[in-house]
């Protein structure tokens, strides 16, 4: 018998065309119903619950209950972080969707991954921060400098919560439209919340764009210099 991790059991799950549909609509960190994931999927309610049933017992989606509604979510960024990896995989292979669409630049310019800034901007800022020295490269992932976290604490993210989670602090994700590296961890999604915060950005309703306004994006070039 086989033994070790099941990568095929998973690949099953993930590489179903409506499965993956919802995972990656997933992708944008919001919550959403069976109903609206089985229109991402284009599948019917019945269908998608079954579905989602077989990811939520495997550990790739959480359910969230309020009141009589019922919301699905992404377990953890690890899972973010694998669709990514093979959606810039897939990308790299030129395995490609053929349906292009004019949010398709905005897309690939800057976006949510899961919870964390992804895109054109999302990899300016990881090479940004590795050629400061405020983030080292590692082999199981990446470090923060004694420069990096005082960069940050100036930038006004707190770090108490983010060393006390059991989330990774800062970790590489690829990403797909650039097929190489932004950052992600919980230093990632403190970053792209404290771009909110600022008023640099905003998330597109209904997208995984996020939309910085001409101050906002001069501000961040300017904070993260190549």
């Amino acid at each position: 018998m086989k033994e070790g991790p099941d990568i095929a059991f998973l690949g099953s799950l993930i590489g179903d065309p409506a499965r993956a549909n919802m995972l990656t609509a997933l992708l944008s960190g919001k919550a959403l119903t069976a109903s609206e994931l089985a229109g991402e999927a284009g599948i019917t309610p019945q269908t998608a619950s079954a579905h989602l049933s077989k990811m939520e017992a495997a550990g790739l989606l959480q359910l969230r209950k309020q009141g009589r509604h019922r919301y699905f979510a992404l377990a953890d960024d690890d899972v973010g972080s694998v669709l990514e990896a093979m959606m810039g995989f897939a990308a790299k292979k030129g395995h490609l969707r053929t349906r292009t669409g004019p949010k398709d630049p905005a897309l690939r310019y800057s976006r949510v991954c899961y919870n964390h800034l992804a895109g054109d901007l999302g990899v300016r800022m990881m090479d940004s921060l590795l050629a400061k020295n405020f983030l080292t490269p590692e082999t199981e992932g990446l470090g923060l400098t004694g420069d990096g976290k005082a960069f940050f604490e100036a930038f006004e993210i707190d770090f108490d919560p983010l060393e006390k989670s059991r989330r990774p602090l800062c970790k590489s994700c690829l990403d797909w439209s650039n097929r190489r590296s932004h950052l992600a961890g919980s230093l990632g999604s403190a970053l792209l919340i404290r771009f909110y915060d600022l008023g640099w950005a905003k998330r597109v309703e209904n997208s995984r764009i996020v939309a910085f306004n001409v101050a906002g994006e001069k501000a961040f070039l300017k904070t993260f210099p190549v």
